[in-house]
């Protein structure tokens, strides 16, 4: 690496830490013996930092003393920070210009972008760059930081709620049992009541402990060849009871022999999910069908079919949600926890997967799980997916 390069190196390095890159520059110039650059301000950028610029993860703009810009990152340029060789962001400008006037390092957040969905957040920090006035702007995104926060703050907002209901529902039937110790049918009544809270509320932690399970980077914990004949076979039995209560058909179709690699206890978990739900949102007398498909040579297909009510259209992006619910008052009708969907999602995509929905209002929906096939099965012949609904 050559000595300019090296000052190049050194004064951005310094400027991040917030040092003076300037004396820093002047140091590098007083050990080579030379005096300080008085080229004019085109020439001023000390040589290797644009190289150094190119693979700094933040975006970075040097601009001059007028205001020009001498050099931005592809990502300062992509944000809509620059354009051609101006700086027009009003906030970063303003920043720039205090800075060259007096020389402080100023750090703040800002925010590019009016459209909520499009606009995007930066830590910002704007110092000196030499000589010749001018001036460093290191943003740094931090967009998907903010997101996360937002998304646990819900989360933790969410499970207060949550949990709030079935506890504050057991300690009133709780006092009510006791005032009426005396009166058998009214504890009999009140205890079945407290048994359906408790089963709520048993649901519910059982769902956020696999949640977190499911949603973190780790691997899969049993990772091994799943038979789906057993998941289909597992899940159904699972739903029976329930369906056969309000007098819904589930129909299986074969699955002739396919294995994915996987958790079979969360892959049991993810296709009930699904099975309860279209349970749960079907009108009595219908038919629930789960059908197992291959959709390619890499791939496989588990699909479950209802008649129900259907998702409105507006409200498809958002049904994977944590605690998210189309209809709030079904849900609590129903038992559900809001969780279901969102654990589905996240098992298909610790398996390398996908879930995709179709849904109709007033024609019923359709859940698709897309696992990856085990690469040492043979191959198997692509059976027709089992007419869903007749």
């Amino acid at each position: 690496m050559n000595v300019e390069l090296v000052a190049g190196l050194a004064g951005l390095v310094g400027l991040v830490g917030g040092l003076a890159t300037g004396l820093a520059i002047r140091f590098s110039e007083a050990a080579q013996g030379q005096e300080p650059l008085q080229e004019p301000v085109q020439a001023a950028l000390p040589p290797g930092v644009a190289s150094v610029l190119s693979v700094l993860p933040s975006s970075a703009v040097v601009v001059d003393g007028e205001d020009r810009v001498l050099r931005a990152s592809s990502a300062a340029r992509a944000f809509g920070m620059v354009s051609g060789d101006r700086l027009i962001v009003e906030e970063l400008l303003a920043l720039a210009r205090l800075v060259r006037r007096d020389g402080e390092i100023r750090e703040t957040e800002i925010q590019v972008g009016q459209d909520r969905h499009d606009s995007r957040w930066f830590a910002v920090r704007v110092a000196p760059l030499g000589t010749h006035g001018l001036v460093l702007v290191l943003a740094e995104d931090l967009t998907e930081l903010r997101r996360v926060e937002s998304i646990r703050r819900d989360f933790a907002a969410n499970v207060s709620h949550e949990l709030k209901t079935p506890v504050g529902a057991l300690l009133l039937l709780a006092e009510t049992i006791e005032g009426a110790a005396d009166d058998e049918e009214a504890v009999r009544r009140f205890s079945g009541r407290m048994q359906l809270e408790a089963a709520r509320l048993s649901s519910l932690v059982q769902d956020l402990i696999t949640l977190s399970h499911v949603q973190g980077d780790e691997p899969l914990a049993r990772d091994r060849p799943v038979a789906l004949d057993e998941v289909v076979a597992d899940a159904v039995d699972r739903c029976r009871m329930r369906a056969e209560s309000r007098s819904i058909e589930l129909a299986a179709g074969p699955t002739e022999g396919i294995r994915v690699r996987g958790d079979e206890e969360l892959l049991v978990t993810a296709l009930r999910n699904l099975v309860d739900n279209a349970v749960a949102y079907s009108p009595e007398g219908t038919r629930v069908a789960i059908s197992v498909r291959r959709s390619d040579d890499e791939f496989v297909e588990l699909s479950v079919t209802d008649q129900g009510i259907g998702i409105p259209e507006r409200e498809l992006e958002r049904i994977f949600e944590r605690f998210y619910r189309v209809d709030p008052a079904r849900s609590r009708q129903t038992g559900g926890t809001g969780l279901g969907l969102a654990i589905v999602k996240h098992v298909a995509t610790k398996h390398g997967g996908e879930v995709i929905v179709w849904s109709r209002e007033g024609s019923g929906s359709t859940f698709t799980l897309r696992l990856p096939l085990l690469p040492e099965d043979p191959r198997v012949t692509e059976n027709p997916v089992q007419e869903a609904v007749q």
